[in-house]
Formats: C-alpha cells, sequence, structure tokens
C-alpha cells in the first residue's frame, strides 16, 4: 500500500509572524512532489501563514485546539476557528501537552472527535516516558493511548489520522530512537488500528516518527517499511533544515 510521506514541523512556542512569513517564502519553492510538507505553528501565526502558503505545497497546522465549539474557556481556541482561518492540521496530545497541561487520554480523544467534526485532520501524538521504557510498558503505553484516541471514530475517519509516534524521552534531548526501534513499535501501532477496524484502514493509516529526527538521520526512519514520516521539532525551525527533511523524505 502506497501512503504519501508527510513531514509536519511543529514549531511550538516559536517564531512571530514576520519571522513565519519569511520561513514560507524561504521554504515554498523547495517543497517535493509526492511528500506532504506541514508547518504546525503557534495561534498567532495561522492567518499570515494561511494567506503565504496560498497556491504552494505547504499545509498549515495549529498546535492544540479545544474539544468545545466555544464558551468560557479563557485562553483556548476551538475547531470552529481554526477552520475558519483555513487551517488543515492539528497536533492532539503532544506530549508536552500532555505532562504540562494534564491532558488525559479521554481529554485526547475529546480533541480528535472535534477535529473531525469541523474537517481538521488531526496529528496524534502517542509515546512513552524514559521510565516507562526502561520498564518495558513501551508497547502497553501505546496500545493504551491510541486505543483510547480513537474511541468513537468511523473507518473513515481513522483512516485519515496521522499519528506521531514520539518516544518522549527522545524529544529535544538529542537521543533518538533507532530506526529498527521505532520500526517496531510503529509496526506494533500499525497492527493496533488493524485490531480496531482491520487492515485496509491500518493500510493507508500514516504513523511518523518524532523525537530528535534531523536531516542527517530521517533517511534511515524513511527506509522504515511502517515510517510514513516525522513529526520535528527544533531541525523544523531553519528552512534550510526543513526543506532537507522534506527532501530525505522522498
Amino acid at each position: 500500500m502506497s501512503r504519501i510521506p508527510i513531514i509536519a514541523g511543529n514549531w511550538k512556542m516559536f517564531k512571530t509572524v514576520s519571522e513565519a512569513i519569511s520561513f514560507v517564502n524561504e521554504v515554498k519553492g523547495s517543497t517535493v512532489e509526492g511528500v506532504e510538507s506541514v508547518i504546525c505553528s503557534p495561534f498567532t501565526n495561522l492567518p499570515a501563514l494561511v494567506e503565504a502558503t496560498k497556491g504552494t505545497n505547504v499545509h498549515v497546522g495549529a498546535q492544540n485546539l479545544h474539544f468545545e465549539d466555544n464558551g468560557a474557556f479563557t485562553g483556548e481556541i476551538s475547531g470552529v476557528m481554526l477552520k475558519d482561518l483555513g487551517v488543515e492540521y492539528v497536533i492532539i496530545g503532544h506530549s508536552e501537552r500532555r505532562a504540562y497541561f494534564a491532558e488525559s487520554d479521554e481529554i485526547v480523544n475529546k480533541k480528535v472527535v472535534a477535529a473531525f467534526k469541523h474537517g481538521l485532520k488531526p496529528i496524534l501524538c502517542v509515546g512513552e516516558k524514559l521510565e516507562e521504557r526502561e520498564a518495558g510498558q513501551t508497547k502497553d503505553v501505546c496500545k493504551v493511548q491510541t486505543e483510547a484516541a480513537f474511541a468513537g471514530l468511523s473507518a473513515e475517519q481513522a483512516a485519515q489520522v496521522v499519528i506521531a509516534y514520539e518516544p518522549i524521552w527522545a524529544i529535544g534531548t538529542g537521543k533518538s530512537s533507532t530506526a529498527e526501534d521505532a520500526q517496531d513499535v510503529i509496526g506494533y501501532i500499525r497492527t493496533l488500528v488493524s485490531g480496531l477496524y482491520g487492515t485496509a484502514v491500518a493500510d493507508v493509516v500514516r504513523i511518523q516518527y518524532g523525537g530528535s529526527v534531523k536531516p542527517n538521520n530521517i533517511a534511515e526512519y524513511m527506509a522504515q517499511p511502517d515510517i510514513d514520516g516525522a513529526l520535528v521539532g527544533g531541525a523544523s525551525l531553519e528552512s534550510a533544515s526543513y526543506i532537507q527533511l522534506v527532501q530525505g523524505a522522498k
């Protein structure tokens, strides 16, 4: 089954509007046919990015959303608002959201459901902490997080989810899972999707690796049969690095 590779840059809490526009101007002519390029930016940049990426192969994503459409949730942004801006993707359940903002598996599921309600494509993050890895619980953690996040989704919706396997101990640490280890876990996640929805859905779901991915190691991950791209933090902040990542995913 042929799956289109997807490279998604997660800018986290970096870049002003002018910096975001400069970045797009630097990368828009260097995207690769057959590789989906996504930028997930802070909320403040999204309107400018949607405008700046028109007519290019660069897609725009948000880093979070609230599961309610509106209400007394000071500081939050809803799927209604993101869709109105023209945003296409949204990261859900990133380990930093789970760790720093107490997002539970139930909340992550509500956000995935909300994304589909408003025609947004979720990039769903799952992954284990260092102590869980050392205790041999990697697959158990991924099973709980994946199955909880997919609760209530139709097969058609499930097929559109992009899953990002991010071992938490590898995010921003310079450490990265070996390509073989990442493949082992990502292959397992694909079997979980197959168990929920059957092989036809599992064969089309794209699963990324995330965790200290850089231009010099992207090819190793992409050579694995079940790895369909990367969710990239620090290495996505520089235009030259981002271009190399996209080109290396081909």
